[in-house]
């Protein structure tokens, strides 16, 4: 579709005037917008990473409220940097953002680089964000690709088959380049990505909505619905972790920083309760991780209510287990905090599913009625 409209110039100005026209007058209000600064850019592409624009809101906000621009991002650690993430998710975004910022610091003067290869050499940032930045901040002249904009040239120009094997999504990479709009490179590009989220969309489009409906091949041949082709899903997967809530009399728990049996993608990495993955229920085999792991076993083990988390294909159930103890073991790497403010320091939305299975129990009383499980391993 490209080339057929480099060949005629009044389609293709035709295009690109009808799609900036339909995003300056249907552009949405986003706090990312309000200004060209490039941290803010950057911080917005990064958080808006594999996550709704409305869950990354209030986290935006509240980001900002902290690290206000890079310097004070660089100057933070890692552990505050993490705290104020915490829940938004796929946390090595927060790391290499944060990496970033350092090297920004160090390497550019504290400002964000304008040159291409100097910005894709930062941490944690590919094609997609570097382009992004570099148009809305500086008006460079680099196209975007990603899901929305494939699914709206893959229309636009009837494509068939896998978007994202290498060389279709090569192909579609130099189509979203050759349609660019130079002069209006950040527009153009929040243009194209606002037509994918908002009109465009995977399922059922608003074709009449659309600002350049006439140039779409799909929408001619009445292959909308067909096209892109529906990718192959992976099986879920089903794993259960057991987790110990320790607590002693004055309302403290203790939390690890060692992944320990378990990979690093459900804790991140982070402040954590002791956990393992088991194959079977009802604590023996996080009993024998205690004992195993920390040379710890609580003569009790309640079992709480369970708790569902997914993460791309894994279907998780968390099994708290709570353990009064009269004396919190010391562990390395661990720390004692009062169960109700483990927001203090940085937690994963397993760890806080965790924790609220154990406060409700608490509070309702459960503990002290429910179902407990001998401890000690065989």
């Amino acid at each position: 579709m490209a080339r057929q409209m480099s060949r005629r110039p009044k389609s293709l100005a035709a295009f690109r005037k009808q799609l900036l026209r339909w995003f300056r007058a249907n552009r949405r209000v986003h706090p990312w917008r309000r200004d060209r600064d490039p941290y803010r850019v950057w911080l917005a592409e990064v958080m808006l990473q594999q996550t709704r624009i409305a869950a990354v809101i209030p986290y935006y906000d509240n980001f900002l409220g902290h690290f206000p621009d890079v310097r004070a991002l660089a100057q933070a650690s890692e552990q505050d940097v993490l705290r104020h993430w915490a829940g938004l998710g796929y946390y090595s975004r927060a790391r290499n953002l944060h990496r970033a910022a350092k090297e920004i610091v160090e390497r550019h003067g504290g400002a964000f680089p304008r040159d291409l290869g100097a910005v894709l050499k930062l941490p944690g940032i590919g094609r997609y964000t570097a382009a992004a930045v570099l148009s809305i901040a500086y008006g460079a002249p680099y196209a975007v690709l990603d899901g929305n904009v494939a699914r709206v040239l893959a229309r636009l120009g009837a494509i068939r088959g896998d978007l994202r094997a290498p060389r279709q999504w090569q192909q579609l990479a130099a189509k979203s380049q050759e349609l660019l709009a130079v002069q209006s490179a950040g527009n153009w590009n929040q243009a194209m990505m606002e037509l994918g989220e908002t009109v465009c969309t995977p399922k059922s489009p608003n074709c009449e909505a659309c600002p350049v409906n006439g140039f779409c091949a799909a929408l001619k041949r009445g292959l909308v619905n067909e096209i892109p082709e529906p990718r192959k899903k992976r099986s879920p997967l089903r794993q259960r972790i057991e987790a110990a809530v320790l607590l002693d009399p004055r309302g403290r728990t203790l939390l690890v920083r060692d992944p320990g049996a378990h990979d690093d993608v459900l804790f991140s990495r982070m402040w954590q309760f002791p956990a393992v993955q088991t194959t079977g229920n009802g604590g023996a085999e996080l009993a024998k991780h205690l004992l195993d792991k920390y040379g710890f076993v609580p003569i009790v083990l309640t079992e709480l209510a369970l708790a569902k988390h997914c993460v791309t294909f894994r279907n998780i159930t968390l099994a708290p287990f709570l353990a009064r103890v009269s004396e919190l073991p010391k562990i390395a790497r661990s720390r004692a905090l009062p169960l109700s403010e483990l927001n203090r320091v940085p937690i994963s939305s397993a760890t806080r599913k965790i924790a609220a299975a154990a406060l409700d129990a608490i509070d309702s009383g459960v503990t002290d009625r429910g179902r407990a499980r001998n401890g000690r391993a065989s």
